[in-house]
């Protein structure tokens, strides 16, 4: 039996809002708690190229990202560049360390990912900007 879209929606709604505060939370630890400066400097002690620039890359990617995602706006390309991150997350950082996030593991950025991954395939749903602007631009043609 299928889900009423209205219940399908809302869940969209709050899976993205709570995904962009994750997000939030952990771009602002790149950029603001730890600051810019200090994460590219561990990005740059587990080998992560043009570690700087990554470390703000990340930082903003999770921060605006974050916020773009709790609007629901321009959801598809948010999604692909929160994907991006994670993998090299995965990569540089949690590859080795096994699957606990307690233990430095990777589930965490592999869940972000796969939950970046869906908003990505399927949209931000009926509750967001992107279906506002759909809407309206579909009115207007």
């Amino acid at each position: 039996m299928p889900v009423p879209r209205v219940v399908r929606d809302i869940g969209l709604l709050l899976t993205r809002a709570l995904l962009g505060v994750v997000l939030i939370a952990h771009g602002w630890e790149k950029l603001v708690t730890n600051g810019a400066g200090a994460t590219g400097e561990f990005f740059d002690s587990v080998g992560v190229p043009a570690a700087q620039a990554a470390a703000v890359f990340a930082g903003g990617v999770e921060l605006i990202g974050g916020i773009l995602l709790i609007l629901g706006l321009l959801t598809p390309v948010v999604a692909a560049l929160v994907v991006v991150v994670m993998v090299g997350a995965y990569f540089f950082v949690h590859q080795g360390a096994g699957i606990f996030a307690t233990n430095g593991g990777w589930e965490l950025v592999a869940v972000i990912a796969l939950a970046a991954t869906v908003f990505g395939l399927i949209g931000a749903g009926r509750y967001s900007l992107d279906a506002l602007i759909a809407g309206r631009r579909a009115a207007r043609a």
